[in-house]
């Protein structure tokens, strides 16, 4: 992108509010050294100081691709540094504060939004105001969708607000997802070793197996695990163990206690329970079913 400043602030009709989500602002600016913040091309609405503050009735995801700064908020105890690669959410009706440090300005990418996703997504625990700044470093797919937004916003075809909020929800993912895997940067290799050995001995490998090949404490594995995973090390082997099985019942002909033993069931009872438990039929019903016949009327 060519232009120092860029920006773009859009309606938002009817019809768009029901989509779930839509873009009320967006841009880029490439803020100097020593100018002034916010530079003065931003509507009254918009514009505030760094002393002052200001609150917004949207949210807005901001990502700096150079320079630093610092950031504020009602949540927030301390001020929190901004530097290349920070990504940040600003939350409608939260006081807050930022501005490029003076000695080297920043470049700024930010869209503006609001809709029932989003608040889906804070209500759920994902993003919160306690937590707003994560330094995930510079990626250039982040850079490509803000970039595609402001074409978008530029040309507004129809259906511009449906497609700007396919870029938002992308953004909000690969904030979770680069955030998440910072998160587990001192881990991630150990955990995703854990997945391939399930992968590979899910039949017979249990948690404990696991934390020692990876030469971690029980607790303290199983704590990582679950968090990195969404599931604890039991509950992860038996959706693989589960999943195999499926493919096993739909692809072959195998009479089903067998297929139960070759996916390390020894206990043909605990199988059927565990089996109907997580796929909501009998193994015999599933067979039925993905072999082209229809499922039985309850």
């Amino acid at each position: 992108m060519n232009e120092d400043i860029h920006l773009k602030y859009l309606t938002i009709g009817p019809n768009d509010q029901l989509w779930g989500m839509a873009v009320n602002s967006l841009g880029f600016q490439d803020v100097a050294p020593g100018e002034p913040y916010p530079p003065s091309s931003h509507p009254s609405r918009y514009l505030f100081s760094e002393k002052n503050g200001r609150v917004l009735d949207e949210y807005q995801l901001l990502y700096i691709t150079q320079g630093r700064g610092r950031f504020r908020s009602a949540s927030l105890p301390h001020p929190l540094a901004i530097k290349q690669g920070s990504l940040f959410l600003l939350f409608p009706g939260e006081w807050h504060s930022y501005a490029p440090d003076p000695a080297t300005g920043w470049k700024e990418y930010w869209i503006g939004f609001k809709g029932n996703q989003i608040q889906e997504w804070v209500k759920n625990g994902f993003f919160s105001k306690e937590s707003p700044l994560w330094n995930i470093g510079l990626h250039s797919d982040i850079v490509d969708l803000y970039t595609d937004a402001i074409e978008t916003a530029r040309e507004q075809r129809a259906g511009f607000q449906q497609r700007l909020s396919g870029v938002v929800a992308h953004l909000m993912s690969l904030a979770w997802y680069y955030r998440r895997n910072e998160d587990f940067s001192e881990v991630a290799d150990k955990m995703n070793r854990a997945k391939i050995l399930i992968a590979e001995q899910f039949r017979t490998i249990s948690p404990e197996d696991l934390s020692r090949q990876l030469c971690l404490g029980y607790s303290n594995f199983r704590r990582i695990f679950k968090e990195y995973t969404g599931l604890a090390p039991s509950q992860y082997i038996q959706q693989i163990r589960i999943h195999r099985t499926k493919e096993m019942l739909t692809n072959t002909s195998l009479p089903i206690k067998q297929v139960a033993y070759e996916m390390g069931y020894e206990n043909e009872d605990y199988f059927f329970t565990a089996f109907r438990r997580m796929a909501g039929m009998t193994p015999m019903e599933y067979r039925e079913l993905t072999q082209g016949g229809r499922p039985r009327k309850k």
